[in-house]
């Protein structure tokens, strides 16, 4: 994974995060809920693409 979508992934993912806190903050169940889904599918997300690039990288022979 190149460094511009690993930082796109980290920003995004602590914006999430921070989202969770600020919807505790507040008192809105729901926008946990949703922040929390969006958290775990982001981060999932990111972690499952970055596999696929490493396999992809690891069949392509190198001369």
């Amino acid at each position: 994974m190149n460094r511009l979508l690993s930082l796109l992934f980290a920003l995004v993912g602590t914006a999430l995060l921070v989202g969770i806190a600020a919807a505790i903050s507040y008192g809105n169940a729901a926008a946990v809920w949703l922040c929390s889904i969006g958290s775990v599918a982001f981060i999932g997300y990111g972690f499952a693409l970055k596999a696929k690039l490493r396999r992809k990288r690891q069949e392509t022979p190198t001369e």
